[in-house]
């Protein structure tokens, strides 16, 4: 019989005793986990080894999914305290981590992986997904879910009395600046052309919850910073998309994907819960305030996702958007479900799975940039839209933006494209396609880190 045979008919059944099945299930996985330490790192491993250690992982896969299609309800109240405690996904995957051992992969296996390029691991992160997918498709977990990661975020507090009081942070990667009634925050990741990963997650969601924290402020400016040097000093450039050079040597996290689509983004989207009460569109429980973005350069990838969510989109003449997913081998966010609403099903299918170029100055781009302003002029054009917002007032701009979700992106849909996108992007993230398409689209090997 074949490893493969052999594995799969020892998954255990799941029954209705949760207890009982919690002991079976995590010394299953316990087994599990020693025979696939007693193989080589996957660099070292021959054609029998790895086809072993494929066995393993798909067997451990298949098990989780079996014990949390039984039992994911039962799991989240234990880690949340039957929902008395709102818990980060990065919280819950700690908690689950230590409560439900070899559900999702501990501190020492992740550890090891990290270490690894890309093409080099196991995919134990792939189990965060197959458990985030589980847990956003109950609707009741999954809307606790949704609501914690509206909350700010936990280090949002170190920062928000100084900003308060000196209208200005730097967090690295992201700078935060108080200009009269807007927020600006600038995308601040030069080396890598605006590019996201870990380095910029947290910092671009503690930026955007300073925004929506201060009383003085309201609206928000997504912009790029001036670059210092190289091929666009003194230029501005909006969002590069994912790091593609961090992600092919293992440096961009499967959570990475989940933080920025349930935090930051959400949040701009849906504005800051908080504790006491549910994120409810219809009952307007968020805070939230008008968005700008202003495209200097290109917007790539992530960058146009941005867009997606932006209330007010301003584009220079020049530049231009795209969502290479097929080149990166990943989903590109929620852009699958927004992107029609701007474009219509048939251009978003093109931009996202046959690489269209859409040029802001044209019919096409200005289904999604509001205003187009010539090269240089996009400080001016940012005043003149913040100037307009100070003499109308913006007493509404929360009801109708609220009325708009209810009618296109209800938190239900959100949640429910979460659970797919939980699942679907931990595959992607892993794939060996990925890999090969950075070979060949990034020449990623050359580059350094």
């Amino acid at each position: 019989m074949s490893t493969t045979m052999q594995a799969q008919q020892a998954i255990p059944a799941a029954s209705n005793d949760f207890k009982s099945d919690c002991h079976t299930f995590t010394e299953y996985w316990r087994s599990l986990s020693l025979a696939l330490d007693g193989l080589p790192a996957k660099p070292q491993r021959d054609a029998a080894q790895q086809a072993q250690a494929t066995a393993l992982l798909d067997a451990g896969r298949s098990s989780r999914e079996r014990f949390l299609e039984q039992h994911v309800v039962a799991v989240y109240h234990a880690l949340t305290a039957d929902q008395s405690v709102l818990l980060r996904l990065e919280a819950l995957i700690d908690a689950a981590a230590l409560q439900f051992p070899g559900l999702v992969p501990d501190a020492k296996v992740l550890a090891r992986e990290n270490a690894l390029r890309q093409g080099d691991k196991d995919g134990h992160e792939i189990d965060q997904g197959l458990f985030l997918s589980t847990v956003l498709a109950d609707p009741a977990c999954g809307a606790h879910l949704c609501h914690a990661m509206l909350l700010p975020h936990p280090r949002t507090a170190d920062y928000l009395e100084a900003f308060k009081r000196d209208g200005r942070v730097d967090l690295g990667t992201v700078i935060v600046e108080r200009q009269g009634t807007a927020g600006y925050v600038y995308l601040n990741n030069e080396r890598f052309l605006n590019a996201e990963d870990d380095s910029t997650c947290d910092a671009q969601e503690i930026a955007v919850d300073l925004c929506m924290l201060d009383p003085q402020i309201q609206a928000g400016v997504l912009r790029g910073a001036e670059f210092t040097k190289g091929k666009y000093q003194g230029k501005r450039v909006y969002c590069t998309g994912i790091n593609l050079t961090h992600l092919y040597y293992g440096h961009v996290s499967y959570l990475w994907y989940m933080k920025r689509e349930m935090g930051f983004l959400n949040k701009i989207f849906r504005g800051i819960a908080t504790p006491d009460r549910k994120p409810d569109d219809i009952r307007g429980q968020t805070l939230e305030k008008i968005w700008i973005s202003a495209i200097e350069s290109f917007a790539i990838g992530g960058g146009c996702q941005y867009l997606l969510v932006t209330d007010v989109n301003l584009a220079e003449k020049s530049a231009y958007l795209t969502l290479p997913a097929k080149k990166e081998g990943i989903v590109p966010g929620a852009a699958n479900m927004r992107l029609p609403r701007f474009v219509g099903d048939r251009i978003a299918r093109q931009a996202i799975m046959m690489e269209r170029v859409i040029h802001c100055d044209s019919d096409v781009g200005r289904l999604v940039c509001d205003r187009i302003v010539e090269d240089g002029q996009m400080t001016q054009a940012i005043d003149e839209v913040i100037d307009a917002m100070n003499r109308s007032g913006v007493v509404s701009a929360g009801s109708n933006r609220r009325a708009f979700r209810v009618a296109h992106e209800p938190m239900e849909l959100f949640r429910n494209y979460m659970a797919m996108y939980a699942r679907e992007q931990a595959f992607c993230h892993f794939s060996p396609a990925l890999i090969s398409n950075l070979e060949r689209f990034w020449d990623a090997s050359s580059r350094r880190m």
